[in-house]
């Protein structure tokens, strides 16, 4: 599946701040009895997800910057990510430099790096725009809290996802796509491209 571009009739710049936010507020919900509980990615427990998340916030913050390197040039799928002893500061430190980084707007011109891949820098803002709705919704179902991402980002995922022609149906950025009737709730529609059911949860795994 090929990433969709930003269209002339796209806002060039998003706004990470609301569903950041949303992120942030779940992180409290995660106690350490919650670590080890699943999560909607299928390799992943919530300590999984919650390393993933530190290490993702790192490398879109520095590719927003330009800051090339180690955080920018790792493969995420090369391993499963070590969840550090910190993660309670750094996460919602690093979102908040995850936020302030994209409203520059030198993040959205010209090329940079993220997860190994040279990409323009409109594309990687989208991208990880998408990245914090759907692991967010990943974390919310893990540990059983109420998910409600602002519409602009869920408006930005679903377009971001939306299989090519020449690839319809094919596995997307996170995995084969999950079929929603397309009068379902934009969040279900979102998670379902995302290669997720929306009515998954930890009980019913």
């Amino acid at each position: 599946m090929t990433l969709n571009a930003p269209t002339l009739d796209t806002p060039g710049m998003l706004d990470f701040e609301p569903a950041a936010r949303q992120l942030a507020r779940l992180l409290d919900g995660v106690t350490d009895d919650r670590l080890a509980a699943p999560t909607p990615c299928e390799k992943y427990a919530v300590h999984h997800l919650l390393a993933h998340l530190v290490g993702l916030t790192a490398a879109f913050r520095d590719a927003a910057k330009k800051e090339l390197g180690p955080t920018t040039g790792t493969d995420p799928g090369a391993a499963l990510p070590v969840l550090e002893d910190d993660w309670r500061t750094r996460l919602p430190k690093q979102l908040d430099e995850l936020v302030a980084a994209w409203r520059s707007p030198d993040a959205w011109q010209g090329m940079t790096q993220a997860g190994g891949v040279t990409l323009p820098g409109a594309v990687a803002g989208r991208v990880a725009l998408n990245e914090i709705v759907v692991h967010g919704w990943d974390l919310a179902r893990a540990i059983g809290r109420p998910y409600a991402p602002d519409a602009a980002s869920l408006q930005s995922s679903y377009e971001l996802l939306e299989p090519t022609g020449d690839s319809p149906g094919a596995d997307g950025i996170f995995g084969t796509p999950v079929e929603v009737p397309q009068d379902a709730p934009l969040l279900d529609r979102v998670v379902g491209r995302a290669g997720r059911s929306p009515s998954w949860t930890s009980s019913n795994k």
